[in-house]
């Protein structure tokens, strides 16, 4: 099966600190690097410029330019007049500057598609204890795509620690911040105070939506609603095949979700069992653990960029959602 992640000289193109993590991908780092050590481990130390491109007759392409690594003159994508370029380099140091140089421990990072996207995740100082043994340590991932496919994106990954879920949460109504590849990136990319107010606001909003889901004990009734609320049965019944797949799959989804809800890992502690907070991480356990088993780097797409992603943030949504109805 090919890879998302980059292969450089048999190496993929990205690092992890510490421990091998559930990817089991990248070259190990055993203390916390810098911004500049980690673009180096990840192999990410290189540019991108944009380069206009010209039609058969040598005249200059309107609006149309090519986005292209310089080490290898690979094109990564298709862009207009107003794209600008964001180096790996300026996305990292724009990390340490919302949490402060050396405060944040740059984790993983890596890169897929040839370079078309890149990402770090950073944790965070502190962590959110919603009980004495069940602590969630605080972390952001930051993507940037060189394809002009996507805006810079910083998300809300918060890993609980028992079990090695990843929540994926969102920012209020959108599911990231997400700053686009105008002129004035770098501007609004260095407006750190007001990007730091958020990050710091929007995790003090989690831990407290973390500990009142713990406070919510389930029934069979509700339970069942939350969990046809993250995958509802489809509604194209035009298809009769794909109709019998996708309802035998919302239902399976649903089972194996219950399942870790009753079983999960984590979720036989103390004031967990049965809470909003175990059926909340009873999807996320069936996503990162159960439904995903592609090769591990695109486990990873899924779980952080992709469909898996997705269903999580939903998961979350839904469950404040529960608390406020």
């Amino acid at each position: 099966m090919a890879h998302n992640l980059e292969i450089i000289n048999g190496e993929a193109s990205m690092f992890y600190l510490n421990d091998l993590p559930w990817h089991g991908l990248g070259q190990k780092l055993d203390s916390p690097a810098t911004s500049k050590e980690a673009i180096q481990a990840a192999k990410l130390d290189w540019t991108v410029e944009k380069q206009q491109l010209y039609l058969p007759n040598q005249e200059p392409a309107h609006n149309t330019f090519a986005t292209l690594r310089t080490d290898s003159n690979k094109i990564l994508g298709i862009v207009g007049s107003s794209y600008t370029p964001l180096q790996n380099s300026e996305a990292f140091e724009f990390f340490d500057s919302i949490v402060g140089k050396n405060n944040a421990i740059y984790h993983t990072a890596g890169a897929l598609l040839e370079g078309k996207v890149v990402w770090i995740l950073a944790k965070l100082p502190g962590e959110i204890r919603v009980t004495n043994d069940d602590i969630t340590e605080k972390y952001l991932l930051l993507s940037n795509s060189h394809d002009g496919a996507s805006a810079v994106q910083i998300k809300f990954t918060p890993i609980r620690v028992v079990c090695n879920n990843t929540l994926t949460l969102a920012f209020a109504d959108q599911q990231y911040l997400s700053v686009y590849h105008q002129k004035d990136i770098k501007a609004r990319l260095n407006d750190v105070p007001k990007i730091l107010n958020i990050v710091n606001k929007r995790y003090s909003e989690i831990e407290e939506s973390f500990k009142a889901l713990l406070n919510v004990q389930m029934t069979d009734i509700t339970l069942k609603k939350y969990l046809e609320d993250i995958f509802p049965d489809p509604k194209n019944r035009k298809d009769p095949k794909l109709y019998e797949y996708e309802i035998a799959k919302a239902k399976s989804n649903r089972v194996w979700a219950k399942y870790f809800f009753e079983n999960g890992v984590g979720n036989d502690l103390s004031g967990v069992s049965g809470s909003l907070w175990a059926a909340y991480n009873g999807v996320t356990e069936l996503i990162d653990h159960k439904i995903t088993k592609q090769s591990q780097d695109r486990k990873l797409n899924t779980i952080w960029f992709g469909d898996g992603a997705v269903v999580k943030a939903k998961a979350y949504k839904a469950a404040v959602e529960l608390l406020e109805g």
